[in-house]
């Protein structure tokens, strides 16, 4: 697996594959939130590290880190359960320093896939970063 940093001119790129990821995945979110969230990520992307994952020549998924906190990590929702993503937290935990990462409260797989990577739950809150009344759960690297 490889990754590269994305430059702005992968933003479309990024967000197709985020949309998609969503729909699949956040059964929870409001169209409508959905759609603010969208025209809102890309100005987040400035100050991440956004690094673009590959499979050969194959875009799978897209990670944004900021410090050692995991602000997103989404793959395309054709390649989900085949190892890709516990690849990239891996690399993401062992090469890039991330010992956080916030996950919405409605989002089982999700919270299943960080406590199986070896996250807990170390707080709750209960809107998202921006008020809107989406649950989030704080975890945190345990110990190695």
């Amino acid at each position: 697996m490889q990754n590269r940093k994305a430059l702005e001119k992968d933003y479309g790129l990024i967000l197709d594959l985020w949309e998609r990821s969503v729909i699949a995945t956040h059964h929870f979110l409001a169209v409508d939130d959905r759609l603010k969230l969208k025209e809102e990520i890309p100005s987040y992307f400035p100050h991440l590290d956004v690094r673009l994952w590959y499979i050969e020549d194959r875009f799978i998924g897209f990670s944004g880190v900021h410090e050692s906190h995991l602000e997103m990590l989404f793959l395309d929702p054709d390649l989900t359960g085949k190892g890709y993503g516990k690849q990239i937290i891996r690399s993401l935990i062992d090469d890039y320093g991330v010992t956080s990462v916030d996950v919405n409260k409605d989002n089982e797989n999700a919270i299943w896939f960080y406590l199986k990577s070896g996250f807990t739950v170390v707080g709750e809150k209960p809107t998202d970063g921006e008020g809107r009344p989406y649950p989030i759960l704080n975890l945190k690297l345990k110990s190695q």
